[in-house]
């Protein structure tokens, strides 16, 4: 007797079911078309150059204290405001003008900074630092 639900046991099915393969190949290309152009995308970067050259050293910076009753003092040692003039004036003819590290005592005047401050401009320093703690004389 025959099955009934075989209806071909006679032949051998020879032909293969190609709708599974078609069906990945589909999804491969629709990956494949989605991230080839994330893949060639590119923004131009122009990048610094460095240079090997050792720098210059700089010149040393100066120091400027003020204290409490006024006295100002150039690297440690007492001026008064004519002859602060004066080092102001040479250390920014130098080639390599050094930077100002100005020391003012918590309890010195405004107005003896800014007259420090005013002069260091007039000579043409540009390079100036505030230093917060006072430098012991």
């Amino acid at each position: 007797m025959q099955n009934p639900l075989d209806f071909q046991s006679d032949s051998m099915m020879t032909d293969i079911n190609m709708t599974p393969l078609i069906d990945v190949m589909l999804v491969l290309l629709i990956v494949f078309m989605v991230t080839l152009p994330v893949l060639h995308h590119a923004v131009k970067v122009d990048l610094p150059k460095a240079s090997s050259s050792p720098q210059a050293p700089q010149a040393s910076p100066v120091d400027v204290s003020i204290d409490r009753a006024g006295a100002i003092f150039w690297n440690g040692e007492p001026v008064n405001a004519a002859a602060l003039e004066v080092k102001l004036s040479q250390a920014a003819a130098q080639v390599d003008p050094p930077a100002l590290q100005l020391y003012a005592d918590r309890g010195a005047r405004y107005d003896d900074v800014a007259t420090t401050l005013a002069a260091a401009q007039r000579a043409g320093l540009t390079k100036i630092r505030f230093v917060l703690e006072p430098k012991a004389p």
